[in-house]
């Protein structure tokens, strides 16, 4: 059974995207997303729940990153479509797995831009007018600063804004996230070179309740739930932006790995800055509740008690634009996203409408909607934290699948870039994400499995209703492994020593076992089962030709 693809339409309707992202533009739109709120307040959170140890936990998810951001920049090189991400399983098993997988990358896009603002607006409780304001910080969850109805106004104005910028031309956004990354770049690695050169304190590693309080699964659980994860996520901002780039088959696995490196090297430097530069009277007796964890702006707070009060007036200037740029570019992303979603025909036509700047103006609007709703059940940084996490690694999870089919039905076919030995890398990539599901934690992972479910309900409603014209094959044979995994990943998450039971029956390392093995088993069963090649090369091709640049786009 083959997926039906719309005509190549004339020119005078074709879709309005314009391919005119150079290189630096591609590698600043991952860049501008990993250097988030998350170098803000990774670092506290991290340590809080590891201790010194953190810095082990930020090696190991820099290293799944990364190995999850290959595929992807294979992948981005051989199919450079606008919302790659929601499009590359698609390609490999058809409309049931491309269905689901496009709305896990739409939730993960959609999420992220509320998170930003709840970051911008929680640096603002620094100052006196904004503590009673615009947040409460003393909440039954602890001390973290919650959104008062003031401060979700505030938030709700700020995401319009960020809104309202993503309808100018995507040669100007790239310009203005660029200049943007700049600045969140540079703006950390001096924090980095003050704290960490003159107030360098060594014993802090050994201080309170010593080096890894919590052993290994406090050292994985921060990888998770402590905002790392979360802080390195992004890279896959230039497959979303494929469809728009001028060189893409050349362009897009350079700033795929480029980012996630910058990203990861940026991230252990401010960790380890943040440990050495607290002053011994923040630690306490135990990390989890020293006198830091209070602060809800870490590192401006920490370079005013180091005497650095210039630095704290820059750092309170660049909580504003950090998450600002990155919730601009999650915006650009999720409307990219939906307009793949309607290509492919998963969600309502409407969202292939575009403005004269070639923007998908309904997938903003849609954007903007959702991520209001977000501030009512998530108000504060760290409730939504693992929900965008898992959402994101269960989105990366359908590129190693996807390599995997290409690299066995389609040897051939054109790779700018290949990844050398995909034949294992693919698979350790699943593996990747589906402990990073499995640290997340169930408390979270059942949240992700409610918004899956809404998800479905609205790819049905799409196709009973006769919403896009466009009606793709379910593909169902090619999709028979996907219930079994959604609802074997939600299992072991419950049974395991991240779910709820006092006694798992996965205690720690057998639940890292039982997912490893469950993880290639589900692999090797969806390879087994995908499209045949004929299948994949038409649609994939199609699409592609489709969006190649229109005379005068370039």
């Amino acid at each position: 059974m083959t997926t039906v693809q719309k005509p190549v339409p004339p020119q005078s309707s074709r879709p309005g995207l314009k391919r005119e992202i150079g290189f630096i533009g591609l590698l600043w739109a991952s860049t501008g997303s990993i250097i988030g709120s998350g170098w803000l307040f990774g670092a506290k959170d991290a340590l809080q729940i590891a201790g010194p140890a953190a810095i082990i936990s930020w090696v190991i998810g820099g290293i799944c990153i990364l190995i999850l951001a290959l595929p992807h920049a294979e992948l981005g090189g051989m199919y450079p479509v606008s919302g790659g991400t929601a499009r590359f399983p698609h390609y490999a098993f058809g409309g049931a797995v491309g269905a689901s997988f496009g709305w896990f990358s739409w939730v993960q896009a959609a999420t992220v831009a509320p998170i930003e603002v709840q970051a911008i607006i929680n640096y603002a409780g620094h100052y006196a007018f904004a503590t009673s304001w615009l947040v409460i910080k003393q909440t039954s969850a602890g001390p973290q600063p919650t959104l008062t109805g003031s401060g979700l106004a505030v938030a709700i104005l700020l995401m319009a804004a960020v809104t309202a910028i993503n309808f100018l031309s995507i040669k100007k956004l790239a310009t203005v996230n660029s200049a943007a990354t700049w600045w969140k770049v540079g703006v950390p690695l001096l924090t980095i070179f003050m704290l960490a050169v003159f107030n360098f304190h060594p014993g802090n590693f050994t201080a309170a309740n010593g080096f890894a309080p919590d052993g290994v699964k406090g050292i994985l659980s921060a990888v998770s739930t402590g905002g790392i994860i979360f802080a390195l996520l992004g890279f896959e901002q230039a497959d979303q932006l494929a469809g728009e780039s001028k060189t893409p088959k050349r362009d897009i696995p350079r700033a795929v790995i480029g980012s996630t490196v910058i990203g990861i090297i940026i991230y252990l430097l401010v960790q380890f800055a943040f440990l050495v530069a607290l002053p011994s009277s923040q630690i306490g007796t135990t990390w989890k509740d020293g006198l830091y964890t209070t602060m809800t702006g870490p590192f401006a707070q920490l370079a005013t008690l180091v005497g650095f009060g210039w630095l704290a007036s820059i750092l309170y200037i660049d909580a504003l634009i950090s998450p600002a740029g990155t919730a601009l570019i999650y915006f650009t992303a999720s409307s990219r996203v939906s307009y793949g979603l309607s290509r492919n025909g998963y969600v309502p036509v409407v969202f292939e409408k575009t403005n004269k700047a070639g923007v998908p103006w309904v997938g903003l609007i849609a954007a903007f909607i959702i991520g209001c709703i977000c501030f009512l059940p998530f108000p504060t940084w760290q409730s939504i934290v693992g929900l965008i996490t898992s959402a994101s690694v269960l989105m990366y999870a359908g590129a190693p699948l996807a390599l995997g089919v290409f690299r066995r039905k389609l040897p051939n076919e054109e790779r700018p870039y290949r990844l050398p030995g995909a034949t294992f890398m693919s698979p350790l990539a699943f593996v990747i994400a589906n402990l990073l599901i499995l640290w997340t934690g169930w408390n979270t992972d059942w949240k992700l499995g409610i918004a899956i479910l809404i998800g479905y309900v609205v790819l049905i409603v799409n196709r009973v209703f006769n919403l896009n014209p466009t009606k793709p094959a379910m593909d169902w044979k090619a999709a028979q492994w996907l219930p079994v995994y959604l609802v074997g990943m939600g299992l072991i998450v419950y049974l395991s020593d991240f779910g709820p039971l006092a006694r798992p029956w996965f205690p720690l390392y057998w639940d890292i076992l039982a997912t490893a093995v469950f993880s290639v088993v589900i692999y090797f069963w969806a390879i087994h089962v995908s499209l045949d090649a004929e299948q994949i090369h038409k649609m994939a091709s199609a699409v592609v030709l489709e969006e190649e640049p229109q005379p005068g786009m370039a």
